[in-house]
């Protein structure tokens, strides 16, 4: 999950974080991150195939912003957060 300069978070799957999160910042990203630039990681979760990582960025796009702040916060997701 990113944060973007407005305050807003995005969820997307990716397999290379980092390479991604730089796309994100040169403006070649997501049409929605393009002007929320820069962004950055705030929160990652490792699933064990693409499936899987599709399913869950489905179920977190599903929350609303105070149920992704509230798993952002989440004692339990201490070794997830960035």
């Amino acid at each position: 999950m990113l944060r973007c300069a407005d305050g807003s978070l995005y969820t997307g799957y990716t397999n290379d974080v980092d390479r991604r999160v730089a796309v994100h910042n040169s403006g070649r990203g997501a049409k929605y991150t393009r002007s929320r630039r820069p962004v950055s990681v705030v929160y990652r979760e490792r699933c064990a195939d693409r499936s899987s990582a599709l399913r869950r960025e489905a179920a977190v796009k599903q929350l609303t912003h105070a149920q992704k702040e509230r798993l952002l916060s989440a004692p339990d997701a201490e070794a997830q957060r960035q």
